[in-house]
């Protein structure tokens, strides 16, 4: 394999690219117009615009994406995570024109894209479910007899549901009916499907997945779990790798289920098998990515694989070169993602110009972004800027490492997500690892965040006030910036 065309955008594209550079591969980037300058652009060796900046009028575009391919004689191509990373028919059009998608087939992507034919396949392996219905429900009177049987509170998913759409949480039977239309009607919107099912509602879940990879010669190996309970709108903001309540016999058997999971439908590549866990430590399966995931920096981190090089070596028909003994867990890692989202305004998007962008740097500091200084960020994609990953010998010290990373990210022009990460990591659920998928929901408000922004505020006032009056002998107190460090003093000082 001599060159892989990257079809995505961004930080994963950029990443990627960094992989395959290392392995003496060229690359080619696709881009629409809105990305002509983008950092992912620069770094291929060959790049090429697919159209206009809405999505399907560029990077969706499949067809046009392989006629490129062709014209630049691409050997493989890399989708990334999002846009055409799980599309069944990107991969068959693939295969029919020769060119090597890394990734899986479009047959595993087609029986782990739909949750119900993925409960089927793994049902022979005797992997733990959540307690419901088998198939889709075909009628509100099925529904009410399902939901009788299992007890409310009962949850409402959508067949080829994600992201929390087509999603509805149903504690008593008078909403059954009317949350089953609207979820019903969501998923039909959303994914032109609108199969849903029915399972118990588990009640303070933990969101933890498994890393998989598997070769062409039937080696599966698991390189350990990720927690991702802290969440905004069903979406993952902070991963943590290991998680502080999985214990060793809990890990093995979570990673042999992961691996029968890989098995029931061929798999090849790196992929993802995610667990609900309850509070009594009991895991249940809950779907599998078939992709590269945003969080697994922090697996790399800790296991000292680099998983884009794996893919690209199973996709070449190698072997893997390491067996599930090889690997063992080193240290601990967290990643914060970093959007450009308001916290204070339920996390809505905050579009803009980025006028001031300067990176946190240090031992075990990682960041993998896609934008630097004075570009804008996009309105036509997800607003994630960058993935801010820690390591470190333990989990006490990553967690401050990170909050040293944080308060050196400097992000101006545009809210972040960046308060938000930090006030969790020094939340006491956080700290004592007590916390589920409603965290943000017990525990953050907008308030939550008033008081830190005061604070930096009043001493940017001071230190503008002492700037401004340079010739008076003006002496600010050690109590009036007592809650601020001095790099920060320092940093508004010079900046």
């Amino acid at each position: 394999m001599d060159k892989i065309l990257v079809a995505n955008r961004g930080e994963i594209a950029l990443r990627i690219m960094r992989s395959a550079r290392e392995m003496g591969i060229k690359t080619v980037a696709v881009f629409s117009e809105a990305d002509r300058n983008a950092l992912h652009v620069r770094y291929a060796d060959e790049a090429v615009c697919l159209g206009p900046p809405p999505s399907n009028q560029s990077y969706l575009l499949a067809d046009k994406i392989i006629e490129v391919c062709k014209e630049l004689n691409v050997d493989g191509v890399h989708p990334g995570y999002g846009f055409l990373s799980e599309n069944a028919a990107f991969a068959n059009a693939l295969e029919k024109e020769g060119i090597i998608l890394i990734g899986p087939s479009a047959y595993s992507m087609e029986i782990m894209g739909d949750k119900l034919s993925a409960k089927a396949a793994v049902k022979a392996y005797n992997i733990p479910m959540v307690p419901g219905t088998e198939g889709a429900v075909e009628n509100l009177q099925e529904a009410i007899s399902t939901a009788r049987e299992i007890g409310f509170p009962i949850m409402i998913k959508a067949s080829a549901g994600g992201g929390g759409k087509g999603m509805r949480i149903v504690h008593q039977e008078a909403e059954l009916e009317e949350q089953m239309n609207l979820a019903i009607s969501e998923a039909t919107s959303s994914f032109g499907n609108g199969a849903v099912f029915i399972e118990r509602f588990v009640s303070s879940p933990r969101h933890i997945e498994i890393q998989v990879l598997a070769d062409k010669h039937g080696n599966v190996v698991h390189l350990f779990e990720r927690e991702c309970s802290i969440q905004r709108r069903h979406q993952k903001v902070i991963e943590e790798a290991p998680s502080s309540i999985v214990t060793e016999e809990m890990r093995t058997k979570m990673g042999e289920c992961a691996k029968d999971v890989a098995r029931s439908c061929g798999y090849i590549g790196a992929g993802t098998v995610e667990f609900l866990v309850d509070e009594n430590l009991d895991f249940f399966f809950l779907e599998m990515n078939t992709r590269l995931q945003v969080e697994h920096p922090v697996t790399e981190f800790i296991s000292g694989v680099d998983l884009v090089k794996e893919q690209i070596r199973v996709a070449r028909g190698e072997k893997l070169s390491f067996s599930q003994e090889d690997l063992k867990i080193n240290g601990h890692a967290i990643e914060s993602r970093v959007y450009a989202e308001d916290p204070q305004n339920n996390f809505l998007p905050d579009i803009g110009t980025l006028e001031r962008y300067v990176r946190p740097e240090g031992p075990g500091v990682r960041v993998d972004d896609g934008f630097e200084e004075g570009m804008t960020i996009p309105i036509y994609y997800d607003p994630m800027i960058a993935k801010l990953v820690v390591h470190a010998e333990n989990r006490d010290e990553a967690r401050a490492k990170m909050i040293r990373a944080i308060s050196e990210y400097q992000i101006t022009g545009v809210k972040t997500t960046l308060p938000f990460c930090k006030f969790v990591m020094e939340h006491e659920a956080f700290i004592t690892g007590k916390f589920d998928t409603g965290f943000v929901g017990r525990y953050f408000t907008p308030e939550s965040l008033d008081n830190r922004n005061s604070d930096e505020q009043e001493v940017a006032a001071l230190m503008a006030a002492y700037v401004e009056d340079t010739s008076s002998t003006t002496i600010l107190s050690s109590a009036s910036v007592s809650s601020v460090s001095n790099w920060k003093r320092n940093r508004t000082l010079h900046d």
